[in-house]
């Protein structure tokens, strides 16, 4: 129950007190200039007590944004991928930074944005912005903390950062080989002093498969006699089978026959004693090659965009194209429908051939029929 007292100032001003009792709540007290104003946040109050709201509030006001941070990188953040720790790590600093002694029950929309259009005009250590890209990853990270904060530990009652809006990015780059920048990288990649980088890069043309994937491969993820690939650590967390066919199965079969038996690795690094089996680096060997390759502007993702651009041309549909790159949706491969154009003038062509076939074939006999009725 509500109950709302009126009360006099010395200055001859008129306040109201309201306060609220629920059993098994807290009193909740309040005072307002007008009685209106009362009337509603008493009103408010129950509503959100008989709700169930009325304790997320509470914890809201108990807890600080750093604190919610600081939860998230002890419980959270450890659970994810070592790369997404990494990167997260110092955006949730930086978060911290920014909003860390308010109260979580005192963080707006507004206050987000306004953090998000200050990053915006950070500059790099290269003197560059932040890229639309890197302000959608900062806002991310921290709704998924939102998130987390209010579905499992109660300590918010929504997630401000669902009201802000989020950078636009670009339209996703699509940059891949022409047949004689791939024969020319694949003799420089030949010629190469790493022992893998050849092989490394046949296997991400013929196969799409992300730089991580291939360099963390072991040679229990490859069944050769069924020319297939296991990928059970990848970007989406869902396992994966690549085939493994031709010129690429070919250059897995030569390495099987000489792979080393003190590393599970596919592709690894130069043995010392002491060390840990480890992949190789091939970052400096494949800076060599693009040189000798006379090619720019080119970057490792690059040749996952060359892989699926020639299945675009070959004919692969857009679900077909996201199955071999392990896409959840066609959302990523939607940049690579201009390169099937081809394709898809055919698949229109073979539609407007079934459906108006018999108005191409009986055409002349229908005008003849006509002809006579009018008669």
């Amino acid at each position: 129950m509500a109950s709302i007292q009126c009360r006099k100032g010395r200055d001859g001003s008129t306040s109201y007190r309201v306060q609220v009792r629920i059993k098994g709540f807290p009193m909740e007290t309040a005072t307002f200039h007008r009685k209106t104003d009362a009337t509603q946040w008493a009103q408010q109050k129950e509503a959100d007590m008989r709700a169930g709201r009325y304790r997320k509030t509470v914890e809201a006001k108990r807890h600080t944004f750093g604190e919610m941070i600081d939860r998230y990188v002890e419980d959270i953040l450890p659970l994810k991928k070592q790369n997404s720790q990494k990167a997260q790590g110092p955006q949730l600093h930086w978060w911290k930074k920014q909003l860390g002694p308010n109260k979580l029950a005192d963080v707006t929309p507004a206050m987000i944005a306004q953090c998000r259009d200050r990053l915006a005009k950070k500059q790099t250590r290269f003197r560059r912005t932040p890229a639309p890209a890197t302000l959608a990853r900062y806002l991310a990270v921290l709704s998924h903390c939102f998130t987390v904060a209010v579905k499992e530990w109660g300590w918010a009652e929504e997630n401000p950062v669902r009201k802000v809006t989020k950078p636009k990015e670009p339209r996703g780059r699509v940059r891949f080989l022409s047949d004689d920048d791939r024969r020319k990288l694949l003799k420089a990649c030949r010629e190469s002093r790493n022992p893998c980088l050849y092989d490394v890069v046949v296997l991400a043309l013929s196969t799409g498969m992300r730089r991580g994937e291939i360099m963390g491969l072991t040679w229990d993820c490859i069944d050769e006699s069924r020319g297939m690939i296991t990928l059970h650590d990848t970007k989406n967390g869902e396992r994966r089978g690549v085939p493994l066919v031709g010129h690429a199965l070919e250059a897995i079969r030569e390495r099987s026959r000489t792979r080393r038996t003190d590393t599970p690795y596919v592709f690894p690094a130069p043995y010392r004693y002491g060390d840990d089996p480890k992949p190789i680096d091939i970052q400096s060997a494949w800076k060599v090659a693009l040189k000798r390759a006379t090619i720019k502007d080119f970057r490792f993702h690059d040749l996952r965009h060359s892989a699926a651009s020639y299945l675009a041309m070959g004919g692969a549909t857009l679900a077909e194209i996201a199955e071999v790159l392990g896409h959840k949706t066609l959302a990523m491969v939607k940049r690579y429908a201009h390169l099937s154009e081809a394709h898809t003038s055919k698949v229109v062509e073979r539609m407007n051939a079934q459906i108006f076939e018999k108005e191409t074939s009986g055409g002349e006999g229908n005008e003849d029929e006509q002809g006579r009725r009018d008669t």
